[in-house]
Formats: structure tokens, C-alpha cells, sequence
């Protein structure tokens, strides 16, 4: 955005695009390559990677050409105001997404425990106990299993997530004096310390699954624990990987300290998932 002029008269509308059509379609196989392999198809593995990879190739491109207009000085004001807005009802609907998934587990605790519980339904749940973390199933379908802790690892991630808020903070203030060095290098940082938290959260999920049988079978706690841990995760990714495309941009000089939204963009999305964590922790693993 170096070059991005901001007293241009225009509103800039790119020509008709095929990145978007092609986007869905390389979505749609991921997502029926998902539902396949949960369910045990064979070929369900081979069409999630591919989708993926086919949705990495399409953002990469579709990216560029932003990237590329904006650095050719096509991008007014009016533009960044734009980017601005669609950022903000984009990480709305992140909130919304994450909002159903926290309801979900807060439906499973406060409503369905208790009504499992009550008189009416001792004659056919004669042995459960409405306690969470419950490991209970219908009738011993369920594989006995353990239930996930604070320590230590969550508790590390946590301190990983929260000290990533910092460096990014410093790295923006770096970036708004015109320090590029110090920018890419506090950047450089959050994106290693985000890509620690990944690695932990993999071989907690490692853990979970080998040493404590705690599986997305595992009844309504397996279930509610990975989804929102695993989505969680997911989107942690996807921030280091957008983290690291501005570390990228940084390096190669894109941004002034008066023009530089995809970093604001990436760090909004970034505080946002520190967020979200913070409510994981004290939901998930402390409740």
C-alpha cells in the first residue's frame, strides 16, 4: 500500500474475476472430502488435502491481484474505508461462528444435564449424574475415557497466545514510526510464537487420543472439546499464515506508516483468536 494514493476521486471495481467461483468449488470439495473421511470413506482423505490445496492456490492468486492493484496505485480512501468495514463484519461473523459452538456446550451443561438427571428419567438413565465433565453414555456405548485438564499445556498456550498479543503490538507501534526492522522482527516473533502454540495443541490432541482415549466420539464432552479447540486451532493457523504474509509485505517494503490495513486486517483477526482462547480456557478447561 506504498503506493497507495489516498486523494484518489474513484472508487476502484475490479473486472469480473474467477477467483471467487473457484473458490467455492475448491471449498466444496474440501468440505465433502471432510464428511466423507469422518465417515470412513475411503477416498474422503485424498479430497480434503487436494480441496485444501486447491483453496491455498486460489487465495494465493486472488491475494496477489489484490496485493498487486493496491501497490499500483489503484486504492483510494474509499477503498481502504471498504477493507476496513468488511474486516469488521468478517470477524462478526467469526464471533457468530464461535458463539454457537460456546451455546452448544453451554445447552449440553446447564439444560440437557439436568433434564437427563431429573426424576422422570431415572428409569431409563438410573446411573447418571449430572456432573460435568461427564464421561457418561447411553447403555456403555461410549469408551471410557479421561477428561481434559488446565495443566500444563492449555496453561501454556494460553501464556504463548497472550504474549503474541504483545509482540504484536509492539511490532504495529514499530511499524507507525517507521521502524521496518524492528516491525519484521517483533512480527517475525508472534508468527514463531503462534506456530509453538500449533505444536502443542497437536501433540495435545496426540495426548488426548493415545494416553486418555478421549476421542470426537468420546460423547457430548469429546465432541464440544474438539470442535471448539480444533476450530480454535484452525484459525490460529490461518492468522499465523496471514501474519506471515505481512511479515512478507513488511520485508519487501509495502507499507508506510500511514497505509498499512492488511496488517491492521491480520491483527484485529489475531487479537480476536487471543480472545477467544481466553473464553476456551476458563470454559473448557476449568469449568
Amino acid at each position: 500500500m506504498a503506493s497507495q494514493n489516498a486523494k484518489a476521486p474513484y472508487y476502484y471495481v475490479p473486472g469480473p474475476s474467477k477467483w471467487p467461483l473457484l473458490t467455492g468449488m475448491s471449498l466444496l470439495v474440501t468440505m465433502a472430502g471432510a464428511s466423507a473421511w469422518v465417515n470412513s470413506i475411503g477416498w474422503g482423505p485424498y479430497a480434503t488435502v487436494a480441496g485444501i490445496l486447491a483453496v491455498l492456490s486460489v487465495l494465493y492468486c486472488w491475494f496477489g491481484d489484490a496485493i498487486a492493484e493496491s501497490e499500483g496505485g489503484m486504492y483510494s480512501a474509499r477503498i481502504d474505508n471498504s477493507y476496513r468495514w468488511s474486516m469488521s463484519w468478517f470477524i462478526f461473523s467469526e464471533v457468530m461462528f464461535f458463539a454457537a459452538f460456546f451455546g452448544a456446550l453451554f445447552y449440553a451443561r446447564s439444560v440437557s444435564m439436568p433434564w437427563l438427571s431429573d426424576l422422570d428419567h431415572k428409569i431409563l438413565w438410573p446411573d447418571f449424574v449430572a456432573q460435568w465433565r461427564t464421561n457418561a453414555g447411553p447403555a456403555g456405548t461410549i469408551e471410557p475415557f479421561t477428561t481434559m485438564g488446565p495443566f500444563w499445556i492449555p496453561t501454556i498456550n494460553t501464556a504463548l497466545l497472550l504474549t503474541s498479543g504483545v509482540t504484536l503490538t509492539i511490532s504495529h507501534h514499530a511499524l507507525r514510526e517507521g521502524k521496518r526492522g524492528a516491525t519484521a522482527f517483533w512480527l517475525a516473533v508472534t508468527v514463531l510464537l503462534g506456530a509453538t502454540f500449533m505444536g502443542f495443541q497437536a501433540y495435545e490432541y496426540m495426548h488426548a487420543y493415545s494416553d486418555l482415549n478421549l476421542k470426537l466420539t468420546s460423547g457430548i464432552y469429546g465432541s464440544t472439546f474438539y470442535m471448539l479447540t480444533g476450530f480454535h486451532g484452525f484459525h490460529v493457523t490461518i492468522g499465523a499464515i496471514m501474519l506471515g504474509v505481512v511479515l512478507y509485505r513488511v520485508l519487501k517494503g509495502h507499507f508506510t506508516p500511514e497505509h498499512h490495513f492488511a496488517f491492521e486486517g491480520a491483527a484485529w483477526y489475531w487479537h480476536f483468536v487471543d480472545v477467544v482462547w481466553l473464553g476456551l480456557y476458563v470454559v473448557v478447561y476449568w469449568l
